[in-house]
């Protein structure tokens, strides 16, 4: 299975003669991190928690804007640029974007929250696991202007952003630049991240997501039939049904929430959790996404041998405009002429014009992208007395997580798999 994510930033209206003020009138920051030996305040269970009350009160946005339609998303992906931005924002601005990362900062000081996560980016660069979760951050500037030295050493030091610069009078050659960086990064599957420059553009921020995995245990490309599929508005839609029998995996049947929740194993550290609502209960566990509630799937879920699984084959790409998401969960100000981001520039003529993010998906019988004929076929159920059987054959969602941090890298749901 293939997932990638990529997010952009463009940061309008700097004023050249703000940029380059001395560096010893800098605003001041708390220190973001003492000493790199010690163990960060803000434990990864803990950080994990926090990103997933983010990720569910996203999805419920994106799902109201998404009625009847598949979608995916990485709400690591965004996650990190926000709090990559969160360094060089002050007072309001900071607090909004902080807090609708769903952060008390009554409890947990900014500086914690920035070890935390380059902490929980450390943790997902490490070499030699099987399942590769790659991040990139960039910071693109007009080739005139400067950036204050604090904060691209904190966003070095922590997020691993790289600072560059382009032409932005010449809008075609820049717009150009960040698709062609944004495409190598990402293997050529993000293209067109960047559509378009506003006149007055003078720094971009680019933010992406890769995620690769191999199933623990692949499909049979041979299993995979023509099946049917009953999209949320009771359609029967035609589908490539991958198929796996006498399998071994966690499951939970949630009686209360009137859901069924299974997990697949990648190679390595990785696993996608799939939750199947019943027939017109989905609304019911969309309002129910909580921590608490991902807390008491993991608890619950137990290894349990499932005679027959159905899993839909599909492929979808998102492209968002953040800007018109982000302020219903509180993130306003730093889109607005009333940003402060003067810690990226040292003054308050700067803020976030536009907030791109892309994913895209393909669900495969390997995990990356198999190509096997598809033919029909018709199958009967085992002929034990009470099989377990998992069809995913109406709508579901779906999240995949690395197993050492428990967040959630990327989450969604199917309404269709013959759509894109």
């Amino acid at each position: 299975m293939a997932f990638i994510a990529a997010l952009g930033l463009l940061m309008a209206g700097i004023c050249p003669a703000v940029l380059c003020c001395p560096e010893d009138t800098l605003g001041k920051h708390t220190p973001v991190q003492k000493d790199r030996d010690h163990e960060t305040q803000l434990d990864s269970l803990t950080l994990a928690s926090i990103n997933t009350d983010f990720a569910f009160s996203l999805y419920k946005k994106l799902a109201l804007k998404n009625p009847h339609k598949n979608f995916v998303f990485s709400p690591l992906s965004i996650t990190i640029a926000l709090a990559s931005l969160s360094l060089g924002a002050k007072g309001n601005t900071l607090e909004e974007i902080l807090e609708g990362l769903k952060f008390n900062l009554t409890e947990t000081p900014e500086a914690d929250i920035h070890q935390g996560f380059g902490h929980l980016l450390q943790r997902l660069s490490q070499p030699g696991d099987q399942v590769q979760i790659s991040t990139g951050n960039s910071m693109v500037v007009e080739k005139h202007l400067q950036i204050l030295a604090e904060f691209k050493e904190k966003a070095r030091a922590l997020y691993h952003t790289e600072v560059f610069t382009a032409d932005f009078q010449q809008p075609r050659e820049a717009r150009k630049l960040l698709n062609d960086y944004v495409s190598n990064q990402t293997q050529g599957m993000i293209k067109e991240l960047v559509s378009d420059l506003e006149e007055r553009t003078s720094m971009v921020m680019t933010n992406f997501a890769l995620f690769n995995g191999k199933w623990n245990m692949t499909f049979d490309p041979y299993e995979t039939f023509m099946g049917t599929f009953i999209e949320d508005r009771r359609t029967p839609v035609k589908v490539s049904m991958m198929k796996m029998k006498e399998l071994r995996a966690p499951y939970f049947r949630d009686e209360k929430m009137k859901c069924t929740v299974v997990e697949l194993n990648y190679k390595g550290n990785g696993k996608a959790m799939f939750i199947l609502p019943d027939q017109g209960k989905m609304k019911q566990v969309e309002a129910s996404l909580q921590p608490a509630t991902l807390r008491g799937w993991r608890k619950s879920l137990r290894p349990r041998m499932i005679d027959e699984l159905y899993l839909p084959k599909f492929s979808i790409s998102k492209n968002y405009r953040l800007e018109n998401i982000l302020p219903e969960l509180g993130i306003k100000e730093v889109f607005s002429t009333q940003a402060d981001l003067s810690g990226i520039s040292g003054g308050k003529d700067v803020r976030v014009s536009r907030m791109f993010h892309s994913a895209a998906l393909d669900m495969t019988e390997t995990g990356t992208e198999a190509r096997a004929t598809t033919r029909d076929k018709y199958d009967f159920l085992s002929t034990k007395s009470n099989p377990t059987v998992v069809n995913l054959n109406t709508p579901f969602l779906f999240c995949v997580l690395h197993s050492d941090s428990e967040n959630i890298d990327f989450m969604g749901k199917i309404n269709n798999p013959a759509q894109n």
